[in-house]
């Protein structure tokens, strides 16, 4: 009978040893139920833990268990869809500098440049400043519905503003409802080309990233040749009917690769915290977007207010800084595959400061149309490559959109500010005043820059090699 019992608990012991155990996988949040024959008690082999509930203590990797295609049909879809978004948000940002010099002329001619360029300040700081609440939300598996509800809301909001006569429709409809939408949608847009691509991801988003410089080119040409003729209000309408058309893309074919966690995460990642060559990124970020738009929202005035152009070209200028932007947008991303996108980022972001010092010497057409596209290609790198960078950074891509959204955060809060201080120091537009507001300008990319340089003298310090 005692050999009976001994085997009995033998056999109680080895069914116990086909235990149930969770994992975390490299996705984040998704649980793994695993079977298998733990080690007997008096082995010394580890045992495998449970899954901890801290998910800044999860575990990491940077190996996606299946690895993105880097190309094929639905991949490319997935940018196409990408180009259109982003000619629906900073495409109507870069377009606001012919919108800020119609205001000042002509409908809100009693308000100040500061209290105009708000609206246009509001409207960028809530594309980056609403990612805070659509990267979770991406992250957890709602895209179509950040999608389409973001769509709606620009498209909306632009078939308003072409209703507006007073400074506060303007503001709620052109600053609040686009803003919005804006901010649904720009977030999503860049984490799903992330998910489709990792070699050449750079590349892919440098490309998305190009429908907002198209953009720029074309709807300031449509608005100027169009007010003249049918007036504020139908110049307005057939941009919004542009958009309205062109969303139908993303609609239709952008779609998610990988399986969202299902639940939503927190706002903050906490190990990005701890994390200082990215805090030294997102540093960089706020200085550089607080001043990186006052080239487009006031060279169309600059030119004019100067006698360097005519009133009916001069929108033409942003055109020229949206032309520059498209090769900004995909060359320099072509290089950042290859040399890493922060050393690209980093380089960027000195020209774009360079550059911004050499407005000063602006004085005849020529100049300008050369200080335009020069600024637009160095500006859009660093607008295009932010995206990629901070991908490259998070070591667990299920954390992307959480992470783009605490960096959008900064600079979104940083563009709210930077135009309208640019606007309170171009005053009465005296002299003296237009070069303060070039310093300001050009003053904050450089202070961006060097941050940049810390971020990525921390990475080197912390992986050891260049290419990041």
């Amino acid at each position: 009978m005692e050999k009976d019992i001994r085997e009995s608990d033998a056999s109680e012991t080895d069914t116990a040893s086909e235990d149930r155990v969770v994992y975390s996988d490299s996705r984040g949040d998704r649980d793994i139920e695993k079977s298998g024959s733990l080690p007997a008690p008096h082995t010394t082999e580890a045992v495998p833990t449970p899954m901890i509930s801290d998910p800044s203590s999860e575990p990491s990797s940077s190996t996606d268990p299946d690895p993105a295609p880097d190309g094929g049909l639905q991949a490319w879809l997935q940018v196409l869809g990408s180009v259109v978004i982003l000619a629906n948000t900073w495409g109507l940002i870069n377009t606001f500098g012919v919108y800020q010099a119609y205001y000042e002329t002509d409908l809100l001619k009693s308000n100040t440049s500061s209290e105009i360029s708000w609206i246009g300040s509001i409207q960028a700081s809530l594309l980056l400043l609403v990612g805070v609440i659509s990267g979770p939300l991406f992250d957890a598996g709602y895209f179509r519905h950040l999608l389409i509800t973001g769509l709606t809301l620009i498209v909306f909001g632009q078939f308003m503003t072409s209703l507006c006569t007073q400074y506060w429709q303007v503001l709620l409809a052109q600053g609040f409802c686009i803003g919005i939408g804006m901010g649904l949608t720009f977030l999503p847009s860049a984490a799903i080309v992330s998910q489709y691509f990792t070699k050449h991801r750079a590349l892919a988003i440098g490309i998305s990233s190009a429908g907002s410089p198209v953009a720029g080119i074309i709807f300031p040409v449509i608005f100027s040749r169009l007010e003249p003729t049918l007036g504020f209000g139908w110049a307005t309408r057939v941009i919004a009917f542009v958009l309205l058309a062109i969303s139908i893309v993303p609609v239709l074919f952008m779609r998610t690769r990988l399986p969202p966690s299902g639940r939503a995460r927190a706002f903050i990642d906490k190990s990005a915290l701890r994390d200082w060559p990215f805090a030294g990124f997102v540093i960089a970020g706020f200085f550089g977007f607080m001043t990186l738009y006052v080239p487009f929202f006031y060279i169309t005035l600059f030119a004019t207010s100067h006698g360097i152009t005519t009133p009916d070209f001069a929108p033409y200028l942003v055109t020229f800084l949206n032309l520059g932007s498209v090769f900004g947008r995909v060359v320099p991303n072509a290089i950042a595959d290859r040399l890493g996108s922060l050393n690209v980022l980093v380089a960027c972001t000195f020209a774009s400061a360079v550059t911004a010092f050499g407005w000063f010497g602006i004085h005849d057409l020529g100049g300008s149309v050369v200080f335009a596209l020069l600024y637009g290609a160095f500006s859009g790198a660093v607008v295009s490559l932010t995206p990629s960078v901070v991908a490259s950074m998070t070591p667990d891509m299920s954390r992307l959109g959480t992470r783009l959204g605490m960096s959008f955060m900064f600079t979104g809060v940083s563009i709210l500010i930077g135009t309208p201080i640019a606007g309170s120091i171009l005053g009465d537009f005296t002299q003296a005043e237009w070069q303060g507001t070039m310093g300001y300008g050009a003053a904050g990319l450089f202070i961006a820059a060097v941050f940049y340089s810390v971020s990525r003298a921390l990475l080197y310090k912390r992986n050891r090699r260049w290419r990041d």
